[in-house]
């Protein structure tokens, strides 16, 4: 910026800055070297004279809480870079001065996706990529504006996959499920709590299999308990209360979505899926049609195995790699362990890997399994038409001499002749 004469530096012509419709230019601070001065400004996108076509600029932003840290690239070797406030107003004069061909880059961070919403009607394309996928954290010197730099730059190359970016209607079911989960695990602490009490206190095991249910209720009423510890029980079940009205009324506001939605009440046709694992899989997956595959979704959810190779070597096979939706892994994994006591081809299928493998690798085969049943749904409109589990063991398989099958005559043969089934010995030849 500065210039140089006579050994000197003294400021140039640093306010002849490009035309913009960013805000008038204002000097933010001084930062004094040993050769130079030079003035920081404001973020000044410049006008790039558009030649032989358009000039497409990639842009990276390293957002944070309270600002994003700007690097714009183009095609012509121009760079620039500065900050915008992480606030509506600003965001919005923001995507107001790029231009209707630039691309947009950022990382998926907690306010991301409303950044992406705002800036994306104003651009050709708003690309959110994961962190783990862009191989900066591996980077020896890391600065927001070495990031931003190296998204730009990564962008404009054609080297960032976009992560899925859900609509309004999914993200508010995200959100809801993600209520849901809070209150349960804060649900479950109180009672953890209430449980270590009756350890310190050596008062053994309740005799109801449910120690917050009625009967549970009443004989922890009637335990002589310090008063330090009958409080602690007794604000444990207000709170315990408490939750749990909180936790129906989150359920039902999800149900009254879910049943307006056609791919839920889908998934809910295939037994042992509830309406809050089909809700789930359908906020981490959204249309299930845009996978060409069933491996392909099963990579989605991280349900695939690790792979490694390297040279003339075998490639090898890991544990699952866990990159997907944890949550819907979760809701999968808890949907298996109820279909797999009902007698049915999910069941054998986890008993013949849990006699190989163990229960825990049999279980998630069993979580990944049921997805592609999910993939492999017929027709949108129709529900899978499944046999109902079989619970009495004299269902489980009919008679033999039901399950006989007469074969078919071949023809110049002579009939065959059948005989009644004998008491004794075998049929006559």
């Amino acid at each position: 910026m500065g210039e140089r004469m006579l050994g000197r530096p003294f400021f140039g012509r640093w306010a002849a800055s490009p035309a913009s419709r960013w805000p008038p230019l204002r000097l933010a601070r001084l930062r004094c070297e040993r050769e130079s001065v030079c003035v920081v400004c404001p973020l000044v996108l410049p006008i790039v004279e558009r030649v032989k076509g358009v000039v497409v600029r990639s842009i990276g932003l390293d957002v944070h809480r309270d600002f994003c840290e700007v690097a714009l690239l183009d095609s012509c070797g121009g760079r620039a870079r500065g900050r915008v406030e992480t606030t509506p107003e600003a965001l919005e004069l923001f995507a107001g001065s790029l231009a209707p061909d630039d691309q947009v880059a950022l990382e998926v961070t907690g306010n991301a996706w409303e950044i992406a919403r705002i800036i994306e009607p104003h651009v050709a394309r708003v690309v959110v990529v994961s962190p783990s996928d862009t191989g900066i954290r591996q980077a020896r010197a890391k600065t927001d504006r070495l990031d931003a730099q190296a998204l730009a730059k990564l962008l404009a190359a054609g080297s960032l996959d976009a992560v899925w970016m859900p609509d309004e209607r999914t993200r508010a079911m995200r959100r809801r499920l993600a209520r849901r989960a809070q209150l349960v695990t804060a649900r479950t602490r109180v009672k953890n709590e209430i449980q270590a009490v009756l350890v310190r206190r050596l008062k053994g095991r309740p005799p109801a299999s449910d120690l917050f249910g009625i009967k549970g209720r009443a004989w922890l009423a009637e335990q002589e308990l310090p008063i330090e510890e009958r409080e602690t029980v007794d604000a444990g079940l207000r709170h315990i209360g408490f939750l749990d009205g909180e936790i129906a009324e989150v359920e039902r506001l999800i149900a009254l979505d879910a049943l307006q939605w056609p791919d839920i009440r889908r998934l809910m046709t295939v037994p042992g899926v509830n309406v809050i694992v089909a809700a789930t899989f359908v906020a981490a997956i959204g249309d299930i049609r845009r996978f060409p595959t069933a491996r392909q979704m099963a990579g989605y959810l991280g349900l695939d195995p690790k792979v490694r190779q390297s040279g003339p070597g075998p490639a090898t096979h890991g544990r699952i790699s866990k990159q997907g939706s944890a949550p819907a892994r979760h809701a999968l994994v808890e949907a298996c362990w109820s279909a797999v006591r009902a007698p049915g081809p999910l069941r054998a299928f986890y008993q013949r890997i849990r006699a190989r493998r163990g229960h825990q690798i049999a279980i998630v085969a069993s979580a990944r399994k049921r997805a592609c049943l999910f993939w492999c749904l017929p027709d949108p409109r129709a529900g899978l038409r499944l046999r109902p589990a079989v619970t009495d063991p004299q269902e489980a398989a009919p008679p033999r001499d039901h399950r006989r099958r007469t074969p078919l005559p071949v023809a110049g043969s002579p009939p065959r002749i059948s005989y009644p089934p004998p008491r004794h010995g075998r049929a006559p030849a």
